[in-house]
């Protein structure tokens, strides 16, 4: 089962702010989360997103097309950053999150949604 493992943006986040010492220690323990992903076999591929401020959106109406220029609001809404993971089941994905270390400086949430695979369009 492939899920995507969605790290919540936070207002730090969308400010581009990361305090040090916090900044340093993190991203230490990070890279030692990863690893271990990477050893249990499940990590196929993983990345932090830059505020929202530097991203666009595209509203689809039909064949119309509109840019929409960032910063977005609903910080809470939004993504900091991501992994894909290859697990066997939701339980083996939520046992890996509670070991991740705390992504942000402070409160934060990290989602787990699941991927569709191509058994689930087919009919039966």
């Amino acid at each position: 089962m492939r899920v995507m493992v969605l790290v919540k943006a936070t207002d730090h986040s969308e400010r581009g702010e990361f305090p040090e010492p916090w900044t340093t220690e993190m991203m230490t323990a990070m890279g030692r989360f990863n690893d271990e992903l990477r050893q249990a076999g499940i990590l196929l591929m993983a990345g932090g997103l830059k505020p929202s401020s530097q991203g666009k959106r595209i509203a689809f109406d039909g064949t119309d097309r509109a840019v929409i220029n960032g910063p977005f609001t609903a910080t809470r809404e939004l993504v900091a950053g991501f992994w894909l993971w290859d697990v066997k089941d939701m339980d083996e994905a939520v046992a890996w999150v509670k070991r991740c270390p705390n992504p942000m400086p402070g409160p934060s949430e990290i989602e787990i949604r699941p991927l569709y695979a191509t058994a689930d369009f087919q009919r039966q």
